[in-house]
């Protein structure tokens, strides 16, 4: 084995680790999000203000990082990208699955977001053009057939209105995904989502103003929206942005697999659901998807790598 070739293993290994760490952050989102807005017959903060404030608190918080960390300016080039992960990540993610989870349970929506990883190695294909191996693919798409097939038996044969909008929000999250991880190749991941989160503000703080709630809540609620703003939207990113860098986006985001595993197993505490023997099985076979995946073969033609100014830069 060349040292260059090593030095690719253990990046992939580095960032595949890391990843699995944002799934991990990210595996509570749905059940936080579901605390957070309640359930149509007892709903709690608006799906919109919870989109809004979310990343208008979050913002604020990355914009004190950024300050303390005295981060330059991103340069003119980053600009449509860091864009583009602002729509999937900060609105189109956030607000399809608020809206989404007012209509399922949080187990139903974990399985089903459970195509993510496929939708992210698409626009990932399309973007870096990569070129999965036919055994990822098979891989792959076996996953999310599980996943819509659970989907269409829970809804008598169907797809139903919180099913579509779970679509909405994994087809947004991926083209921000992919986005953001292309920027951190160039730029350090944990800046990538500040700059995202920041640049959001002149949208997301007026937003959150107008949506603020004319009702109380829960103390559940507002501590789900604490959870999604720190963890789910900042922090989680930091590991996440990096990881897709390190690994591939198209082997990475398969971590994400796991996910709905990891997110029932969080629901069932947190929310009270019940433990629903398919959704769980559809959950684990789901899992072994990600570990054939895993060792599947990805050729980049146009990969995002960590470079010593995206790595190192401080």
């Amino acid at each position: 084995m060349t040292e260059a070739s090593s030095s690719l293993d253990r990046s992939e290994t580095r960032g595949l680790a890391l990843g699995f760490v944002g799934v991990v952050i990210f595996a509570m989102t749905l059940p936080m999000t579901r605390l957070a807005v309640g359930a149509a017959g007892d709903p709690q903060l608006p799906p919109l203000f919870v989109t809004a404030g979310r990343a208008a608190f979050a913002g604020l918080l990355a914009a004190a990082y950024l300050l303390a960390v005295r981060a330059p300016w991103p340069r003119r080039e980053h600009r449509f990208a860091l864009f583009v992960s602002a729509l999937g990540t900060v609105v189109g993610f956030p607000l399809f699955l608020a809206l989404a989870l007012r209509h399922v349970d949080a187990t139903h929506a974990a399985v089903v977001t459970g195509v993510l990883p496929l939708a992210t190695a698409i626009a990932a294909a399309v973007a870096f053009r990569q070129r999965p191996s036919p055994g990822f693919w098979l891989c792959a798409v076996l996953g999310c057939a599980l996943v819509l097939g659970f989907a269409a038996w829970q809804g008598s044969g169907t797809l139903v209105l919180g099913d579509a909008l779970l679509l909405g929000s994994v087809a947004s999250a991926a083209v921000g995904y992919v986005a953001g991880a292309r920027l951190s190749s160039e730029t350090p991941a944990e800046r990538v989502i500040c700059w995202v989160l920041v640049m959001s503000l002149p949208l997301t703080l007026p937003a959150m103003l107008a949506t603020w709630p004319a009702h109380p809540a829960s103390a559940a609620a507002w501590a789900g929206l604490a959870y999604v703003t720190v963890f789910s939207i900042w922090l989680g990113f930091f590991a996440w942005y990096r990881g897709l860098a390190e690994a591939g986006v198209a082997k990475a985001s398969q971590v994400q697999l796991a996910q709905p595993l990891l997110t029932i197993g969080w629901s069932v505490p947190l929310l009270g659901e019940h433990l629903d023997p398919l959704a769980l099985g559809a959950a684990v076979i789901v899992g072994i998807c990600v570990l054939v995946t895993q060792r599947t073969r990805v050729s980049h033609r146009d990969n995002p790598r960590p470079t010593p100014t995206g790595r190192d830069a401080r």
